[in-house]
């Protein structure tokens, strides 16, 4: 089976052409002011020209209004969704029936029972990104560079189809697969040199020791 690997929070030609370059599934474009990789709608909609035909564009807001998604949708014309706040299943239905777009929803995660919010969205989100909870005091519902305890995904129904992130690197990547099988990876300040600053380098290596992992039979 592959592996869907998503290169979220860019914002320069450079970094796309890398994560493209390398094979990424999937590029996300985040749209939540106080986000370090926070961009508009015009920047993403050029950018993600590059994916055409070669990878998903994601938009990703947070409990963004109707006024918000629509200057989203209609400036970068996404293939996808993604809705990290805390967004209902009724909230999920509404935007998918207004854009005609898949929806990711995001659920934050640390301990075993966090999995009972998953339940409410299966048949409606398209698919699941499972985050880390926060660190106390952080403003961002994701990218802050923190992970979970992968181990509790252990019992996780096999068709909940679902990106890993939260804190992914090069170190840990390989660690990651084994204790989960994701089927998607999704990571973005752990290609960062600093923050909203992606590293070209770190990219590629990235993929590197990802496929390497897949590769031995980790994924």
């Amino acid at each position: 089976m592959s592996l869907d690997i998503k290169i979220c929070g860019l914002k320069t030609d450079e970094a796309v052409a890398a994560a493209l370059d390398e094979g990424a599934s999937h590029i996300g474009f985040i749209f939540f002011p106080k986000s370090p990789r926070n961009i508009d709608p015009q920047t993403a909609g050029r950018l993600r020209t590059a994916a055409k035909g070669r990878a998903k564009a994601v938009a990703v807001s947070v409990n963004a209004d109707d006024a918000t998604l629509d200057a989203i949708v209609a400036g970068m014309q996404p293939d996808m969704l993604q809705l990290h706040g805390d967004e209902s299943p009724a909230r999920i239905s509404a935007v998918k029936q207004r854009y005609g777009l898949p929806v990711i929803k995001a659920l934050a995660l640390r301990e075993r029972r966090d999995l009972d919010a998953i339940a409410p969205y299966i048949g409606i989100a398209d698919g699941f990104l499972f985050d880390a909870k926060p660190p106390k005091g952080s403003d961002l519902p994701g990218g802050n560079g923190v992970s979970f305890d992968w181990q509790i995904l252990g019992g996780l129904d096999a068709s909940i189809d679902y990106m890993l992130s939260g804190g992914l690197n090069v170190g840990n990547i390989a660690e990651a697969l084994e204790a989960t099988n994701a089927r998607g990876i999704d990571i973005s300040s752990g290609v960062e040199s600093a923050p909203g600053v992606k590293d070209v380098s770190l990219i590629r290596e990235f993929f590197r020791v990802a496929r390497a992992a897949k590769s031995a039979g980790v994924a």
